[in-house]
C-alpha cells in the first residue's frame, strides 16, 4: 500500500523551506520517499481446522466443503486420512471397522457437534450421514479433549455441522453403479419478525449392492460337485431414510444459541453373508427405526464475564428387528437346499425385537481465570436399555438390560509465551452401571457369571503440550491413562451376527503421542506443510472380536494385553489454491503380549501381530483446478487418488502351516473424479470412478469389496 501522493507533496514543500543544498535536498528527499512507501502486505487468518491441527492433541481436521458436491460418503473421506483405516464388510450400508493409530472398532467414539452420534439412532453412521450438513470432521488420535466427555480409548471422531446464519437451500441428487441413489436436502430459514431459525434436513439413500463376486463356490448343473464362478450379489439391498427439524434462536442476550430438534431415521438392510463370505444368506434381514428429540444451549459470559456454558440433552427411541425365519442354506447363485436351522444363528427360527431407548445428557462449564488460563468441568451421562422380545421363538425368555455410563472430567488449559506454548491437564472419573435381564445361552453370553446389577468406578487422566519454534517447526506431545467402558454392541450383542458377552471387562490403556509439524512458504503461491508423529498404546483387557467358523457368529472377548506402537507422516503441497498434492503413510505394530495361557503354557500367539487388521498402508492424491472453463467464473477440479494396503493375516499367524495360512492380499485401489461448478458454486456436477482399474480387493474378514463403479451427482446451493 503506497502513501497518498498528497502527503508526499506536502513533505516536498516542507523540504523546500529548509536551508539545504540541492544535493542534500535530493538525499533527504530520497530517504523520506523510501520511508513513506510501504510494501504490500497480505493479511491471513488460520482456519479452525488448522488451529486444531496445531493444538496440544494429535488431531487431523478434514474440510468437507469440497466433498459435499460429490457422492462419496463421509467414511471414504475419513479413510484417506493419515493414521486412519476403514474396513467395510461390503457395499453401501454395510458394517465397517475403523482404525485410528492401531486401535479400532468400539475403541473409537463418534460424535456430532460434541454429542454421541448414537443419539440420532443406531442406523445412522459415517456411511449414510448427509455430507451436505457437515463443515468439517475432527479426528482425535489417542488422547481426546475433555469437552467431549467420553471414555474413548483409541480416539474419537467429532463431526461438526454447518452453523451458517444466512438463509440457504442445499439440494443434491446422485446415482451410480450397483443401483445406487442418494437424495439430500438441507436448508436454513430465519423468520423476519420472530427471528426463529428453521433448519430442516431430509436424506434418502438406496443401493442394491449387486456387484460381482469373484470365484465363489456353487453347485454344478448336475448338483454332483462344486465349481468356482463369478456371480452378482443377490440379497444385499440397503435403504435408509433420515429427517430432522431443528428450531431455535441465536445471538440473544440470554443465549448465543438455543435450539430444539426432532429427528427420525429408518434403515432396511438385507443380509448377504455372515462374518465370512462362505456363509451365504438369502432371506434374513435387519430393520431399524429411531426417533429422537434433543435440545442444546450455548452462552458466553453467562452470569459473570469469562464463564461459558454448553448444555445438551437428548432422548432416543430405537427399535430394531432381526428377521431370521428361514431354514435354508443358500449358494451364491441364489439356489438353496432346505435345512434344519436358521440362516444367521443356525438354530431355531427367530424374529427378534430389540428396544434400545437412549438418554444422553452433556454439560460443559468453562471459566477464564485470566488471559490464557481456563478451568473446565464436563459431565456426560449415556444410558441405554436393551429390551428383547421374539415373535416366533416361543422358548425365548424376554430380557431387559440397561447399560449406563457417567464420565466426569476436570481440565485446566493454559497458553503461555504469547501463544507459543499451550498446555492441557485433566482428570476423569468413569462410572459404569450394568443391569442384566437376559438369560439366553448362558454358557456363551456369560449371563450366569455376572451379578444382576453392578456399578464400578475407574479413574483416569492425562496432559498435553505444544511448543512452536517457528512457522516451520512445532512439537507437541500428550499422555493419557484411559479407561474404555464396553459399548452396548460388545456387551449386549447386535441382534444379528454378534453374540452378547455380559462378563466383558473394560479396556485400560496408557496412551502416548509425540508429533512434529510445520509449514514452508516457498513464495509465489507455493507452500509445503508436513505432519509426523509416533504413538504407543499399552492396553490391558483389550477387547477383540472373535469369529466362529461353525455358525459365522462374532463375539467380543478380552485379551490380557496388547501393545500397539507405530508412526505416521503426511506431506501436503499447494500452489495458489489450484494444484494440490498429498501423500501419507501409516505403520502400526500391534502384538499379543499374553505370554502364558490359563494352563501355564507359553501361548502360541505370544508376540504375534493382531490378526485381521492391516499394519502398513499409504494414501496419495493430486488435484488441479481450472478457472473460467466454458462459463466465466466457473471452476473445474480434476482429482486422482490411490490407496495401497499391505497384506495381513486373517487369523493369528502362529496358526496353520506356512503355506496354508489365511491372509488378506495386498490392495491397490485407484479412484478418479471431476467436479464442475459455476455461478458462484451454486450449481455443481461431479463424476466419480472408484476402483478405476477394477482391482479384486478384500477387506474385513476377507470379504470382497465392490469392483469398478461410476457415480454422478448434481448439487444446487442457493
Amino acid at each position: 500500500m503506497n502513501i497518498p501522493h498528497r502527503l508526499i507533496a506536502v513533505a516536498a514543500a516542507l523540504l523546500s523551506w529548509l536551508p539545504l543544498s540541492a544535493q542534500d535536498t535530493v538525499g533527504v528527499w530520497g530517504m523520506l520517499k523510501d520511508s513513506l512507501v510501504l510494501e504490500s502486505a497480505t493479511v491471513s487468518a488460520k482456519t479452525k481446522a488448522q488451529r486444531l491441527r496445531e493444538g496440544t492433541f494429535a488431531v487431523s481436521a478434514i474440510n468437507i466443503s469440497q466433498q459435499a458436491a460429490t457422492l462419496q460418503s463421509l467414511s471414504r473421506a475419513v479413510d484417506r486420512t493419515s493414521g486412519i483405516r476403514i474396513r467395510e464388510e461390503g457395499g453401501v450400508g454395510s458394517d465397517f471397522d475403523l482404525t485410528i493409530n492401531g486401535l479400532s472398532g468400539n475403541s473409537i467414539r463418534y460424535f456430532i457437534d460434541g454429542m454421541p452420534l448414537d443419539a440420532k439412532g443406531s442406523g445412522l453412521t459415517l456411511a449414510n450421514l448427509p455430507v451436505n450438513l457437515i463443515e468439517r470432521v475432527d479426528i482425535y488420535k489417542g488422547v481426546i479433549p475433555a469437552s467431549l466427555g467420553s471414555d474413548a480409548l483409541g480416539g474419537a471422531i467429532n463431526i461438526i455441522t454447518k452453523r451458517e446464519k444466512n438463509n440457504y437451500l442445499d439440494f443434491s441428487y446422485g446415482l451410480g453403479s450397483f443401483h445406487t441413489h442418494k437424495v439430500d436436502l438441507s436448508a436454513s430459514v430465519t423468520g423476519r419478525r420472530s427471528g426463529l431459525i428453521f433448519k430442516p434436513v431430509i436424506s434418502v439413500g438406496y443401493a442394491k449392492n449387486d456387484y460381482i463376486m469373484h470365484d465363489v463356490k456353487v453347485r454344478n448343473a448336475e448338483h454332483t460337485a462344486f465349481i468356482l464362478t463369478d456371480l452378482p450379489r443377490f440379497h444385499d439391498a440397503y435403504l435408509s431414510h433420515f429427517a430432522q427439524m431443528e428450531i431455535g434462536v441465536a445471538d440473544r442476550k440470554w443465549a448465543d444459541a438455543l435450539f430444539v430438534a426432532a429427528s427420525f431415521s429408518k434403515t432396511d438392510k438385507e443380509i448377504q453373508t455372515g462374518a465370512t463370505q462362505s456363509h451365504v444368506i438369502g432371506m434374513a434381514e435387519r430393520k431399524t427405526n429411531s426417533f429422537s428429540v434433543s435440545a442444546r444451549y450455548e452462552k458466553q459470559d453467562l452470569i459473570v464475564e469469562g464463564l461459558r456454558a454448553s448444555l445438551s440433552a437428548s432422548h432416543t427411541w430405537d427399535h430394531s428387528q432381526t428377521i431370521d425365519t428361514t431354514y435354508r442354506r443358500y449358494y451364491w447363485d441364489g439356489t438353496y437346499i432346505d435345512g434344519s436351522y436358521s440362516e444367521i444363528r443356525r438354530r431355531g427360527k427367530t424374529l427378534r425385537h430389540y428396544y434400545r431407548p437412549m438418554t444422553i445428557v452433556r454439560g460443559n462449564l468453562g471459566y477464564r481465570i485470566a488471559s490464557g488460563h481456563e478451568l473446565s468441568l464436563n459431565y456426560q451421562l449415556n444410558s441405554i436399555g436393551n429390551r428383547q422380545e421374539d415373535d416366533v421363538d416361543t422358548d425365548f425368555v424376554p430380557g431387559n438390560d440397561r447399560l449406563a455410563k457417567h464420565v466426569l472430567c476436570l481440565s485446566y488449559d493454559q497458553s503461555l509465551l504469547d501463544g507459543r506454548m499451550d498446555n492441557t491437564f485433566f482428570v476423569k472419573d468413569y462410572i459404569n452401571h450394568l443391569e442384566v435381564g437376559q438369560s439366553e445361552l448362558p454358557g456363551t453370553t456369560g449371563s450366569s457369571k455376572v451379578e444382576p446389577t453392578s456399578t464400578r468406578s475407574y479413574l483416569g487422566g492425562g496432559l498435553g503440550s505444544r511448543y512452536t519454534f517457528s512457522q516451520r517447526i512445532s512439537v507437541k506431545g500428550s499422555f493419557e491413562h484411559s479407561v474404555r467402558l464396553p459399548v452396548s454392541r460388545e456387551v449386549l450383542g447386535n441382534g444379528a451376527t454378534v453374540y452378547p458377552n455380559l462378563a466383558l471387562e473394560p479396556e485400560i490403556s496408557n496412551n502416548v503421542n509425540l508429533g512434529l509439524f510445520g509449514t514452508f512458504d516457498l513464495g509465489d503461491g507455493h507452500a509445503i506443510s508436513y505432519e509426523g508423529g509416533g504413538f504407543i498404546r499399552l492396553v490391558d483387557n483389550y477387547i477383540q472380536a472373535t469369529m466362529s467358523e461353525t455358525d459365522g457368529m462374532m463375539q467380543y472377548v478380552n485379551v490380557a494385553a496388547v501393545h500397539v506402537m507405530g508412526v505416521e507422516a503426511e506431506v501436503r503441497y499447494d500452489w495458489a489454491g489450484r494444484l494440490h498434492a498429498a501423500v501419507n503413510a501409516s505403520y502400526d505394530d500391534s502384538r499379543d503380549r499374553r505370554k502364558y495361557t490359563q494352563s501355564g503354557d507359553i501361548s502360541v500367539t505370544y508376540l504375534n501381530r493382531t490378526p485381521n487388521r492391516p499394519w502398513t498402508w499409504c494414501n496419495a492424491e493430486v488435484s488441479y483446478t481450472f478457472n473460467n472453463v466454458i462459463i466465466p467464473g466457473s471452476r473445474l477440479r480434476l482429482m486422482m487418488d490411490h490407496q495401497w494396503v499391505h497384506w495381513f493375516y486373517l487369523t493369528w499367524e502362529a496358526y496353520g502351516y506356512p503355506g496354508s495360512k489365511s491372509r488378506v492380499p495386498t490392495q491397490n485401489i485407484t479412484g478418479a473424479s471431476l467436479l464442475y461448478s459455476w455461478h458462484g458454486s451454486r450449481y455443481n456436477i461431479s463424476l466419480e470412478c472408484s476402483n478405476l482399474f477394477d482391482t479384486l480387493a478384500f477387506d474385513n474378514y476377507m470379504l470382497q469389496k465392490p469392483g469398478r463403479a461410476f457415480y454422478l451427482k448434481f448439487r444446487l446451493f442457493l
